[in-house]
């Protein structure tokens, strides 16, 4: 048999591949640990969270956590994280609101991945009592003539990525020095169509829950 003949098919990089929201997950979990030992500044911390969310690719995300520990078992999570992602909350929910109201507030669990369709009615997400069951929380918006607001508590980490036609996509208290980097991190992704979209901290709501599942976590 004639091997040059048929060269076996490269195996793609793994670096190349789309890096998926358990990627993203993992690296944060990473980042988590490292800020909570002291091998990171809240500052750098902060910096390397903005990245991982810009980023597209599996390497670029290793990238930023290579002068870092890996949790137990190389690149796999860790006990401690995979019970923490893996909670009882929902995996995922859809709010919807046409020509009406909706809400979530007071002592709820949200899922991973929220998404919100607000077509002329209004939508409010309040978190600053929410339960997180894990470390990254997305909420992704869809707003055509309406309102869709997202309150957090002040200490979390919040990000957003989205745009308005005729429309307004506002994120609101992102700054970096007052959060809180053992606190979940809030993503909110929006489109606004003649509609508006607003995500701010509630002053006086600040989370402890989460930080110290975190610190036990760490310490066990």
């Amino acid at each position: 048999m004639d091997l040059e003949k048929h060269p076996a098919a490269p195996a793609p990089a793994p670096a190349g591949l789309r890096a998926s929201d358990a990627d993203r997950d993992r690296i944060a979990q990473i980042l988590g640990d490292a800020v909570a030992e002291g091998r990171l500044t809240a500052e750098e911390h902060s910096e390397r969270l903005d990245t991982l969310y810009a980023v597209k690719t599996v390497g670029e995300l290793e990238a930023l956590v290579r002068d870092l520990p890996a949790p137990a078992g190389a690149h796999a999570p860790s006990a401690s994280a995979s019970s923490y992602a893996g909670a009882a909350g929902p995996a995922a929910e859809t709010i919807v609101a046409v020509c009406s109201s909706s809400s979530r507030k007071g002592r709820w669990r949200p899922g991973a991945h929220t998404r919100a369709v607000s077509v002329m009615g209004d939508i409010t997400i309040d978190l600053t009592q929410a339960v997180f069951e894990q470390q990254v929380t997305e909420i992704n918006v869809t707003c055509v003539l309406g309102n869709v607001e997202v309150l957090v508590p002040e200490n979390v980490t919040l990000r957003g990525y989205g745009s308005g036609v005729l429309g307004n996509f506002e994120v609101r208290g992102m700054s970096r020095g007052e959060t809180d980097p053992q606190a979940p991190v809030v993503i909110v992704r929006g489109f606004s169509l003649l509609g508006n979209i607003e995500a701010r901290p509630k002053l006086g709501a600040r989370l402890v829950d989460l930080a110290r599942k975190l610190r036990k976590n760490l310490d066990g």
